[in-house]
């Protein structure tokens, strides 16, 4: 089962102090990720909600283009990516684990892409997450 968005209910942005909360000992990871997709040009941050009953999530976007999308949960977060053909066929080639090779190849399709979910909850989640994010910001 997938880890539940922390603000399911919620029906305004949650603040700061809110997610780092939520968060808890992976909030420090979450300020990690945003800062590094920042100094790859993703810096620009938007919150989405689509309704109180799926909670918040941080956009981050290269120009108006979403790049990824952070969901707060307790004591984790997910990371999810809309991957278009050719970053799907990008990461296919690309140096990813088994593992998140099997993620991306169960993923649902959409019009807008491959839907990729990943859960960070150590440090060591970061190191596909980084490498999906470089595939998507060149596809």
């Amino acid at each position: 089962m997938e880890t539940p968005n922390a603000f399911i209910g919620k029906v305004t942005q949650p603040s700061e102090t809110e997610v780092a909360a939520s968060l808890g000992s992976t909030a420090a990871l979450w300020e990690q990720l945003v800062d590094w997709l920042a100094e790859r040009g993703a810096a620009e941050q938007e919150w989405k909600s689509s309704s109180a009953k799926y909670g918040w999530s941080l956009l981050l976007k290269l120009k108006r283009r979403t790049i990824v999308y952070l969901i707060p949960c307790v004591g984790c977060f997910r990371v999810a990516f809309a991957l278009g053909d050719r970053a799907v066929e990008a990461a296919r080639k690309g140096d990813l684990s088994k593992s998140t090779l099997k993620i991306i190849e169960d993923s649902p399709h959409y019009a807008e892409g491959t839907g990729v979910r990943l859960v960070v909850k150590t440090p060591k989640d970061l190191a596909a997450i980084r490498k999906l994010a470089l595939i998507k910001l060149a596809n």
